[in-house]
């Protein structure tokens, strides 16, 4: 599916702490991510953060983002009031957590078409980006970005799936690797946005460089956030840079100048530029026109 807006940052807020939601509306995330799972306990306060999230849109809080909360699992007993009460105006859809196969994002896609029907809403108004963060997720990854034509991202769940796995992180994140690359592939396989796990150590800034480094060079689009100051480098290397957008307009140039002239080859700075790097060319170029059309 494709999308009309960036996704190089997806900043969690846990949606019953209004201190921390009204600190999170003054970020340049490109999508937040209002909690009502993990972060808010005890389950008492699940009603207060769906309260919030509700204010919020409703007050134009949240009218510089996409919004995508991040409901509770389908064995929480939560799940239903999550979305009966957040599929309104002003949300864009919904993180979808601990997904195991591709049943369960298919199960998820009929509970929102049967809400969007009774509402009168459009079948298939609301998105859905699944949580990739069990054992049984990265072997069924694929399966999950298949299941509904709802999932426009996949994200990677790292703490979670290393529970699941009995594994233990390390410096060099070697135990993920393997996890990443296969979310990856999935994703791109499927015209879905791979979006790499959050990075736990907040206040590292150069263990965040190298391990955003490591995920964009696996195909990465984006990542989970947990704090604001983490922005700014997830934007620096999920963005492209000028030099990239204008070799990407020369290149994109080139060739359909060499199309144009029946030449069928064009060169640019001595190497020959054939289909596959003008695709990516274009990528590159869509990409950056996401990033300045969404600048708010």
């Amino acid at each position: 599916m494709t999308i009309n807006y960036p996704m190089r940052s997806l900043m969690f807020v846990p949606a019953h702490n209004l201190k921390l939601m009204e600190s999170a509306i003054k970020s340049n995330a490109d999508i937040l991510l209002p909690d009502l799972e993990d972060s808010v306990q005890p389950n008492v306060n699940k009603q207060i953060a769906r309260d919030n999230i509700i204010k919020f849109v409703r007050e134009d809080k949240f009218n510089k983002f996409n919004i995508f909360p991040r409901v509770n699992d389908r064995e929480s007993g939560e799940l239903l009031k999550d979305i009966y009460q957040l599929t309104i105006e002003g949300i864009e859809g919904f993180m979808y957590p601990k997904s195991k196969t591709g049943q369960d994002i298919y199960f998820f896609d009929k509970l929102l078409e049967t809400i969007e029907y009774e509402k009168g809403f459009p079948l298939g108004t609301f998105k859905i980006i699944p949580l990739i963060e069990t054992t049984s997720s990265i072997l069924h990854a694929e399966e999950i970005c298949k299941a509904s034509d709802r999932v426009i991202a996949i994200a990677f769940g790292n703490e979670d799936y290393l529970t699941d796995l009995q594994g233990i992180n390390d410096q060099e994140a070697s135990t993920i690797f393997t996890a990443r690359s296969l979310i990856a592939i999935a994703a791109r396989s499927q015209n879905v946005v791979p979006i790499d796990t959050v990075h736990i150590k907040v206040h590292d800034l150069e263990d965040l460089e190298k391990n955003i480094k490591i995920a964009k060079k696996l195909g990465f689009e984006g990542m989970l956030i947990l704090h604001p100051k983490e922005l700014d480098l997830a934007h620096k290397y999920y963005s492209p840079t000028e030099e990239e957008v204008q070799a990407a307009k020369k290149m994109v140039e080139a060739f359909e100048e060499s199309e144009r002239q029946g030449v069928g080859v064009a060169i640019v700075d001595g190497k020959f530029v054939g289909p596959p790097l003008v695709k990516n060319a274009k990528k590159v170029l869509d990409k950056h026109q996401k990033i300045i059309s969404n600048v708010k």
